[in-house]
């Protein structure tokens, strides 16, 4: 198995809506000190794609409908806030003071949404009370930015958009992928064969989470100014996976 090294970009600035992804990146490869390589990958955190499509919204302009009042004793959330989470969601499963557990409009199961408040500054309203949501679809997202990359380049690489997420049963949040282009979401492992000759049978590796909870450690979750990390020795040959490989069947669930 190939050596994996994960290297945060360095000098990645505060992205605004409307900045171009692809030229930053690229535009931070010499000052990180690397040279694209066909099958790098990079590892790009939610927030920097949803600031720069444009998904920040202001509480100030959100009407809090009748249902996510009825919610407001349970969650003690600010209502607009509440709504936000209703609109970004096909169902609320579970209700808890300061937490919706929601199936998100993509199809994963999340706290809130996904809806984010840290890291999160309007421009010239210290009062506007920003909010940030998760990118409309993150597939695309990040085929985009693999599209431009590879214009700028000449490279054929991989690129996945991360978001923070709990996990039943466990405590504390890991990196998830939410969105990918050039990269498997799943390994099937099934029919190989271990060290002793047996045959798998049921292992089907989630190989783009595992890569994206390693980044996540090296990109940090507060001040450390680092959304993106250049992967390379991935170990296992880069194709096109999708969002909707990750996300269990809800008649296979167990868990709801």
């Amino acid at each position: 198995m190939s050596q994996l090294v994960l290297t945060p970009l360095k000098n990645i600035p505060l992205i605004r809506q409307g900045d171009n992804l692809a030229d930053i990146l690229v535009n931070a490869l010499p000052e990180t000190d690397l040279e694209l390589r066909n099958n790098d990958i990079f590892v790009v955190a939610q927030k920097i794609v949803s600031k720069s499509e444009g998904r920040m919204v202001s509480l100030a302009d959100i009407t809090p409908s009748s249902r996510a009042m009825e919610l407001v004793p349970q969650v003690e959330k600010d209502p607009r806030l509440i709504e936000l989470i209703l609109r970004e969601s096909n169902e609320v499963m579970r209700v808890r003071k300061d937490v919706i557990v929601v199936e998100h409009r993509l199809g994963f199961v999340c706290a809130n949404a996904g809806i984010d408040h840290s890291n999160v500054k309007g421009e010239g309203n210290d009062d506007a009370e920003d909010v940030l949501l998760l990118p409309q679809d993150p597939d695309a997202s990040a085929q985009k930015l693999r599209y431009e990359i590879k214009q700028l380049t000449n490279k054929d690489v991989g690129v996945m958009i991360i978001d923070s997420h709990g996990r039943a049963w466990r405590n504390g949040t890991v990196g998830i992928c939410i969105g990918l282009s050039g990269i498997p979401a799943l390994v099937d492992e099934r029919g190989w064969k271990d060290l002793f000759g047996y045959t798998l049978k049921a292992t089907v590796v989630g190989v783009a989470d595992e890569l994206a909870a390693a980044a996540s450690l090296v990109m940090g979750q507060a001040a450390e100014g680092t959304p993106v990390i250049h992967a390379r020795g991935f170990p296992y040959p880069l194709n096109d996976g999708s969002l909707k490989e990750l996300i269990r069947p809800k008649k296979m669930d167990m868990f709801r």
